[in-house]
């Protein structure tokens, strides 16, 4: 589980299906192998660490749902390692499951050296993004501004720009999303739907 905190900037050192790596700092105090973290909103398993670079496995689904297929090497990443127990939670519960991927539409100033910045988002993700609610933008827990049928907006202030990859983000780039996890089990709860998975643990145990 994450916050949405991005804790830095990380570098791709290479890619090659199915394996990145990337470069970093102050992820690296105490990443170990095994361990989960957050790569522009995905949460993928450690599975190699040199001093200052680490090595993910990218699963073909994770390739289909997420913008990490079209890395290269010198892209910027935002990266987060998982909560801690006991730690203060800022931004939102952000699972690393990535729903989908949208496109940075346009961004324009706004005062204080703020930016405004417009994303697409596919059909089936739109009614789950609702103004003043969470999502999160390549692993960035931000609040949406407005909505459109299509798209939204957000607010980005100039500590995000500086210290997460929005700050590189073009027109046309793609980008990470996942929604607020709480709607989607609203919904599911609305639509009467009952969780089976514990039955279905104790069936396998049995």
């Amino acid at each position: 589980m994450f916050s949405g905190i991005v804790e830095e900037v990380g570098r791709v050192v290479s890619w090659k299906d199915p394996r990145l790596t990337v470069r970093a700092k102050k992820v690296m105090d105490d990443l170990k192998v095994a361990e989960s973290i957050s790569i522009n909103g995905t949460c993928v398993t450690v599975v190699a660490r040199t001093g200052d670079t680490f090595t993910v496995d990218l699963s073909p689904e994770t390739l289909r749902r997420t913008n990490l297929g079209a890395l290269k090497p010198g892209d910027g990443v935002d990266l987060e390692r998982a909560l801690a127990v006991g730690g203060r939670m800022g931004g939102h519960i952000v699972q690393g499951h990535v729903d989908g991927t949208g496109e940075m539409l346009r961004s324009t100033p706004e005062a204080q050296d703020m930016v405004m910045m417009w994303f697409s988002a596919p059909d089936r993700l739109m009614p789950y993004i609702v103004e003043k609610g969470f999502i999160a933008v390549d692993g960035i827990s931000l609040t949406v501004v407005n909505r459109e049928p299509a798209s939204f907006s957000i607010a980005v202030i100039p500590y995000t720009l500086q210290n997460t990859v929005l700050g590189e983000r073009k027109p046309g780039d793609p980008v990470n999303l996942e929604v607020d996890i709480l709607a989607k089990y609203v919904e599911s709860l609305l639509k009467g739907e009952r969780f089976t998975g514990f039955a279905g643990m104790e069936e396998q145990k049995s």
